[in-house]
């Protein structure tokens, strides 16, 4: 398996500085791998939610993650300030695909960079469904290098139509 490639500052689209803990370092004096997907998750909603696309108490439409993964290039720790850099790659029909980098300081380099794809279905039913015009239309401001990322046509268990 080849390694990720780090994508630079530059191909980001939006950007929003978090800070970092003194509980988010592990026992090995770092900040632990699940802090990470923490961020991935607060860039993604406070986006949405600072557009007024995600109502998470009475939306008809929720998005739900369907697949993540992240990778790490160099250490990041308390007390580091940081910056995380949000692009989409990837908008399907009822899908997307977000993009997360994680910047130390000023840094054009990630220290780690993650992604997710968001499923959009109904909130009753579970079932896909396509992407709010008002919700694609805002995340096609954040589509950067669509081209390069892979697509994922993955929709869990819980989500798919089940045969009647």
């Amino acid at each position: 398996m080849s390694r990720a490639t780090p994508v630079d500052r530059n191909d980001y689209a939006h950007f929003q500085p978090i800070t970092t803990r003194w509980s988010d370092n592990d026992a090995y004096g770092h900040v632990n791998n699940v802090v990470y997907y923490n961020w991935f998750d607060t860039i993604v909603n406070t986006f949405l939610i600072h557009h007024g696309q995600l109502d998470i108490a009475h939306g008809a439409v929720i998005c739900l993650v369907i697949e993540t993964g992240c990778t790490y290039f160099s250490a990041v720790a308390f007390p580091d300030a940081i910056t995380v850099g949000l692009r989409v790659t990837s908008l399907g029909n009822s899908s997307v695909r977000y993009e997360v980098g994680i910047f130390r300081g000023d840094a054009t380099v990630p220290s780690a960079q993650g992604h997710f794809v968001h499923v959009c279905v109904d909130r009753a039913s579970r079932q896909p469904t396509p992407l709010p015009a008002a919700l694609r239309l805002l995340l096609q401001s954040l589509v950067r290098n669509a081209d390069a990322a892979p697509r994922s046509n993955t929709i869990p268990p819980h989500t798919r139509k089940t045969p009647t």
